[in-house]
């Protein structure tokens, strides 16, 4: 996208492009491309016409591009900005936070992330406009000469060759090394740069917690929260690894028959019908009431308990009214990011909460299972097929044909488990998550950023969409590759800038495809 990407892949292949060796002609006609930028689901290509072409997800008119000349295009989250040959910026697509709103004046650099996007100005000052969140578009004083925005951070080329960055920084990934640089690229959760001698540095978060270093022994379920997994031993007992800033890791003593890790607490089922939660609490959502419960499920905010009389009971955060439960008996029920579904004595699904894209609208019919991830919700129908419903960004509610016996929808894609045994997965399955462990399983649970199994040996497996972005590889971090010409912003740059890039136009190549499958492992985003 415009983050890390967008600018950074422009550069490279404008560069490439103005140095003779530009992408081959499209076979119907005689078009070129000089840069292309990728961003959450579609893309943009900067045709030598000085038109903009482009494909994928356009729910939001993102990749309705206006018709006339431009120089270079950013493509973000879910909008698109684009610079004129007139060094005016152009923005199209979602405007929720107003980031297509550029202001007026002369640029020489666009950059969109996503939710904000900024512009460098000819005079070297850097202008973001869409949320604020942050502090992501209080870009500081001084002169630039590149820009990029992330997802809730960006980072400037200060023309000194140092990189400052702003915004949020839970990650560190506003915190740029010292020394001098020649290229910049904001991520979803960390940053890159390219030193002048060529070598690659990033820094921030790869998102890996450890939530996939299941530990050894045999186990007789598991749940996938947000960045954590937690597993039910045969004993009993509670395990929990990943992330544990708010101790939602730290699994009490005692025996258990069930455990659901829900964004930023936990929680189990004691043999004896109690229920108890822990980890974070900003809404009390681990605040249990007393009494005797057969099922519980932790979702973002809230949690739900189903009782021993069929009654469903929640608490917890409820500005959808997630936790406001329907009257009547159910068998099952599933607590999703800001709604919750159950599955009625009758096999009918009813969900409540928020109803953003139909996550709660609920086909009719008999199920024999369902799951509410945070964005969609899935069924098990009792012929076995599977059906998904809500907002369907990058096919996460495309469930595949065929029959199986479990289902579960995590944030941006949903695991099944077919009668062999067999797992399968589908949505955003970049590195990894399309390729779930070999073998007969017997359970699934799929999470924000990854997903766990047990076999039927009952050993614990768990595998990430992503991991280690920060994770340079050796041969990026040896100063071998040139660097590219500064100036530009990040982006094609006009004149002289483009006919001096040369072999430097390579390494910001290099970078720029690292930034690629950096950003494609990441997000995106509630």
């Amino acid at each position: 996208m415009g983050l890390a990407l967008g600018a950074l892949l422009l550069l490279a292949l404008a560069a490439l492009g103005a140095a003779g060796d530009r992408q081959r002609a499209d076979a119907q006609d005689d078009r070129r491309a000089l840069a292309i930028s990728v961003g959450s689901a579609h893309a943009c290509a900067l045709l030598d016409s000085g038109e903009i072409e482009r494909w994928g997800d356009n729910s939001y008119g993102q990749a309705d591009a206006p018709a006339g000349r431009f120089s270079a295009v950013s493509a973000g989250g879910r909008h698109t900005c684009g610079l004129r040959e007139t060094s005016t910026v152009e923005c199209w697509g979602y405007n929720d936070y107003r980031q297509t709103n550029a202001p007026e004046g002369r640029f020489s650099a666009v950059s969109t992330g996503y939710i904000h996007s900024c512009g460098l100005r000819e005079t070297g000052e850097i202008e973001c406009w869409g949320s604020d969140t942050y502090g992501r578009t209080n870009a500081p004083d001084g002169r630039f000469s590149a820009v990029s925005a992330g997802d809730e951070h960006t980072c400037g080329l200060h023309e000194a060759g140092a990189i400052e960055c702003w915004g949020r920084n839970h990650f560190g990934q506003a915190n740029a090394p010292a020394g001098r640089f020649s290229a910049v690229g904001a991520g979803w959760h960390h940053s890159c740069g390219m030193r002048e001698t060529g070598a690659v540095e990033c820094w921030g978060s790869s998102v890996d917690f450890g939530q996939t270093d299941a530990p050894a022994g045999r186990f007789s379920a598991v749940s996938a929260g947000r960045h954590r997994s937690c597993g039910l031993r045969e004993t009993g007992a509670v395990e929990c690894w990943g992330r544990n800033d708010y101790g939602q890791a730290d699994a009490p003593a005692g025996r258990f028959s069930a455990v659901s890790a829900g964004g930023g607490h936990t929680c189990g089922l004691r043999e004896t019908g109690a229920v108890e939660c822990w980890g974070g609490n900003p809404y009390d959502q681990t605040d249990t009431p007393a009494g005797r419960f057969s099922a519980v499920s932790a979702g973002g905010d809230h949690t739900c308990g189903l009782r021993e009389t069929g009654v469903v009971e929640c608490w917890g955060g409820n500005p959808y009214d997630q936790t406001d439960t329907p009257a009547g008996r159910f068998s099952a029920l599933s607590a999703g990011g800001a709604h919750t579904c159950g599955l009625r004595e009758t096999g009918a699904v009813e969900c409540w909460g928020n109803n953003y894209l139909g996550r709660a609208d609920a086909p009719a019919g008999r199920f024999s299972a369902v799951s509410a991830g945070v964005f969609h919700s899935c069924g098990l129908r009792e012929s076995g097929a599977i059906e998904c419903w809500g907002d369907n960004y990058l096919g996460r509610a495309d469930a595949p044909a065929g029959r199986f016996s479990a289902v579960s929808a995590g944030v941006f894609h949903s695991c099944g488990l077919r009668e062999s045994g067999a797992v399968e997965c589908w949505g955003y399955t970049f590195d990894g998550q399309a390729q779930p462990p070999a073998g007969e399983q017997r359970a699934i649970s799929a999470g924000e950023n990854h997903a766990c199994a047990v076999s039927v040996d009952r050993a614990a497996t768990c595998w990430m969409i992503y991991n280690g972005a920060a994770d340079v590889p050796a041969w990026l971090r040896r100063t071998t590759l040139g660097a590219p010409a500064t100036g530009s912003g990040g982006l094609l740059d006009r004149g002289a800038e483009a006919q001096r890039a040369g072999l430097a136009a390579f390494g910001a190549a290099l970078l720029s495809l690292l930034a690629l499958a950096l950003l494609r492992r990441s997000r995106r985003r509630s």
